[in-house]
């Protein structure tokens, strides 16, 4: 598949991701009070399961199996967690910003680091798999 493809695809399957993670921030936010950084967090963990299957399965060719992709997954989705707590914490904490524009900015930018991430570390191959 080529990268144009690829990325277009990866987008796609970002867009159901973001509406589970935006879905539940927003609710716990809105609904049961809680602190916009942790929701957010909490909204990137449970994108992140929507993430992972959908990518493998429509994304990403890999041999790879499930134990050797899950923890790669988890690497590349803490780093991206860990940029999401603090580039929210700089924009809504710091900056004083609207956390759905804050979120929105936050999105794009890990957004880059999470294709990259998952193409070569996650689902790509290599000869030591």
């Amino acid at each position: 598949m080529s990268l144009h493809r690829q990325f277009s695809a990866f987008f796609l399957v970002g867009l159901a991701t973001i509406a589970t993670h935006y879905g539940t921030l927003v609710a716990l936010v809105q609904l049961f009070s809680v602190a916009v950084v942790p929701a957010s967090l909490i909204g990137f963990v449970a994108g992140g399961f929507v993430n992972y299957t959908l990518n493998r399965a429509h994304v990403f060719e890999t041999q790879r199996n499930h134990v050797s992709a899950v923890w790669r997954f988890i690497v590349v989705a803490a780093v991206g967690f860990v940029l999401t707590g603090i580039l929210m914490h700089i924009f809504v904490d710091r900056f004083g910003a609207p956390y759905i524009p804050a979120q929105l900015l936050t999105t794009g930018i890990v957004m880059f680091w999470s294709f990259f991430g998952h193409k070569f570390i996650t689902f790509g191959e290599t000869a030591g798999q």
